[in-house]
């Protein structure tokens, strides 16, 4: 028995009154279900008990089961609370499914488990109305305070023509901006203590420190931060719902929106997991070709992190050289996809295209131009003494408490943890590159600057791997699914016209099921979970993003510190502001 799978009798055997069945699903992810009375004990037992623990809460969801039609063996109940582990000993993840009824549905919550719960708990109150009993303050966080409905559900419009015209009088306009003031005790922060008063100071949702729209509030003592108040939402543009929107096919180009520098490194988790769904393999050549262009996104971001972060901490030529060399990438890109930041270039089955022509010049010489620049940034940033003291020992993390915060991708390596999801488990035909991982020591904002660097560095040998050994064939797989019956054919028989047809304007109809894929996505682990009744579009998409995680530690990483260090920790922890809103 593999060790994905050996939780199930774990688990069976230590809870046996509980009735925990176990469920089938397409991604081959031991999926447990459990009641609601039970499932704080299962998931403690999971998180600290068993003896390879799942330390991590990888994500936490739901889903609105009321119009499902195809739930064979699986419990009653208007929803279903999902939570996602993952097991760093075992290499493992495992899914529990708690079911709550249509009315009134309501669990406990698990923020004493995992800190990392609070934002995800607010998520799924938020977007479907589910309560978590003892949650410290369970109020949305994406939608205004004001939205009435929850937009996840299904019953919820899911298009603005739906809505009818938007007015707001004069006086609702000036009730609900009453409501965007900040009261402190709203957010839990006290107004003083027994010694101090504490000032409020309002960073953003236009602040450039912020690198979006986003808005902290921060109670201070003096020039001493003693808490901050995250208000994130200002960018929610509803990509989940879209999702179950939009065809299989049609939603591609919307995944490329999520993080917005990461462009097809959006696409790979998607198509991989409707790839799963439907059994569809991938040609060798299609899979070299997304890595080589996931590889160079990776590197394209981490060249937008690196500069914006000198920038913030007061360098002014480092961004404007970086992204010169970020151009040059791009302009491989646009070679190659015809697009630039938002391509939507991976397909269902592969790629959109074959490589064109002169694609072996334009990557070998980038690989050779951009080594030497790496040596140059990293005396003018990395050597810097202004940097260094900016950032050394700001911010610092451990590795406990990255587990515990649900933080992956540089943020995780830079704590001493050599773990990256493209070495440890392998997708998309990773597992025949060689490259290493870097890690930092101290886990702080210094590390992870150094981390990302070294990242770009091995992003390059990843790529000069895939210039050298390109495999022949084709660039996408001859699965009905995945690719419309050849022209030729369909001028022989009504038939296959027809199938040609539905396939192009319809899209694939995906067989009844569930998968998850995650990637090793430029900032973080990236994931979908999708899943199928059967028809054109998603029953439910869930986008997990590194940067909600991430996000959620700043309070964490500032308390104690001054404001110019709160500049520094957020240019360091490379987020992007439509990665945590979606």
């Amino acid at each position: 028995m593999n060790a994905m799978q050996d939780i199930v009798p774990e688990l069976q055997g230590r809870f046996a009154d509980a009735h925990l069945r176990p469920q089938a699903t397409r991604d081959g992810l031991p999926t447990m279900w459990v009641g609601a009375d039970r499932a704080h004990d299962v998931l403690r037992y999971l998180q600290s008990e068993a003896l390879r623990p799942y330390r991590m809460l990888y994500d936490l969801t739901a889903i609105d089961e009321r119009q499902r039609i195809h739930r064979a063996d699986q419990p009653a109940g208007g929803f279903t609370v999902v939570y996602h582990l993952f097991s760093f000993d075992r290499k493992a993840d495992v899914r529990l499914k708690v079911p709550v009824p249509g009315e009134d549905p309501r669990v406990c919550t698990v923020t004493d488990l995992w800190p990392a719960a609070n934002w995800y708990e607010r998520e799924v109150w938020d977007m479907f109305g589910i309560a978590f009993a003892d949650h410290p303050r369970l109020t949305r966080i994406l939608m205004p305070p004001w939205w009435e409905g929850h937009p996840l559900r299904k019953e919820h419009p899911a298009r603005a023509t739906e809505l009818g015209p938007f007015r707001m009088p004069g006086a609702t306009q000036a009730a609900l901006e009453d409501r965007l003031q900040f009261r402190p005790e709203e957010w839990g922060l006290p107004s003083q203590d027994a010694d101090t008063e504490f000032m409020y100071l309002n960073i953003g949702p236009n602040h450039p420190g912020t690198h979006g729209v986003l808005r902290l509030a921060l109670q201070l003592d003096g020039q001493r931060i003693m808490d901050l108040a995250c208000d994130i939402g200002f960018h929610h543009r509803g990509a989940e719902k879209m999702g179950e929107r939009q065809t299989w096919h049609t939603f591609i180009p919307y995944t490329d929106r999520i993080d917005y520098v990461g462009g097809v490194m959006n696409n790979f988790p998607y198509v991989l997991a409707v790839e799963k769904l439907a059994g569809i393999e991938v040609p060798e050549r299609a899979q070299v070709i997304r890595i080589m262009l996931a590889e160079l996104f990776r590197i394209i971001s981490h060249l937008v992190y690196y500069g914006t972060f000198s920038q913030d901490l007061g360098a002014m030529s480092p961004v404007f050289y970086m992204f010169n060399d970020r151009e040059r990438a791009l302009d491989i890109v646009e070679a190659i996809t015809g697009a630039r930041m938002h391509p939507g270039w991976f397909r269902i089955g592969g790629v959109a295209q074959d490589l064109p022509a002169g694609w072996e010049r334009l990557v070998r010489d980038f690989l050779d131009y951009l080594p030497r620049r790496l040596d140059e940034y990293d005396r003018v940033v990395l050597r810097n003494r202004i940097f260094q003291d900016r950032t050394r020992g700001i911010g610092a993390l451990t590795a406990d408490e990255a587990l515990a915060w649900g933080a992956t991708g540089p943020l995780l390596r830079a704590c001493g943890l050599a773990w990256d999801f493209r070495k440890q488990t392998p997708y998309g035909g990773y597992d025949r590159f060689e490259f290493d991982i870097p890690t930092g020591r101290q886990g702080d904002a210094y590390d992870r600057a150094t981390v990302h660097v070294e990242e770009m560095r091995q992003s390059l040998r990843i790529i000069a791997q895939c210039l050298q050994h390109m495999p022949p064939g084709p660039y996408k797989a001859a699965h009905p699914l995945a690719m419309p019956p050849p022209k030729e054919r369909t001028l022989h028989d009504i038939e296959t016209l027809i199938h040609h047809f539905v396939g192009v304007s319809w899209g694939p109809v995906i067989p009844p099921g569930e998968a998850a894929v995650r990637v090793e996505a430029a900032k973080g682990a990236n994931s979908y979970y999708l899943i199928s009744d059967g028809g054109t579009t998603a029953y439910r998409t869930r986008i997990r993003t590194p940067s909600f995680a991430h996000l959620q530690l700043l309070p964490r990483l500032c308390r104690g510190l001054t404001v110019s260090d709160l500049i520094a920790i957020l240019g360091s922890l490379d987020y992007v502001l439509a990665d945590v809103d979606r």
